[in-house]
């Protein structure tokens, strides 16, 4: 097992942090109130706490997917650098987005909900592994 990539680390949280900004903001979260289950209506209060909280949640997150690629290791990467996108995408088709859309249909939340915030996660974690891809 290799080193893991501290630095890569942090800056995958970033990214991952600054789409979330950008998909929840400009992108699909023009709205101050989202419908998430049957009359139920989710309000926005405290978005510091969210960002905060969301933060740790992706450094956690990183912190794992860098744990990940130095147990893979430095050789396997550059011999085979595709693995990066597969294995962070991987992670979030086959547990994240599932987990997620198991939650979802017990709390009865819209599909275009569930599909705004699956398209996040898999993209947050495609944008992960591009960031180890590019600091290797």
């Amino acid at each position: 097992m290799g080193p893991v990539n501290w630095i890569a680390v942090f800056a995958a949280a970033a990214v991952a942090g600054g789409l979330a900004l950008a998909w929840f903001g400009p992108l699909f979260g023009r709205e101050k109130k989202r419908k998430v289950a049957g009359n139920r209506v989710m309000v926005r209060s405290r978005p510091e706490r969210i960002a905060a909280l969301s933060a740790i949640l992706l450094l956690i997150t990183a912190t794992m997917m860098g744990h990940l690629f130095a147990r893979t290791g430095a050789d396997t990467l550059a011999a085979k650098p595709w693995l990066y996108f597969m294995m962070s995408g991987g992670l979030a088709i086959a547990f994240v987005i599932p987990a997620l859309w198991i939650s979802f249909s017990h709390i009865r939340v819209p599909t275009r909900v569930a599909l705004i915030d699956a398209g996040y996660w898999l993209a947050a974690y495609l944008a992960m592994g591009l960031v180890f891809f590019l600091l290797a």
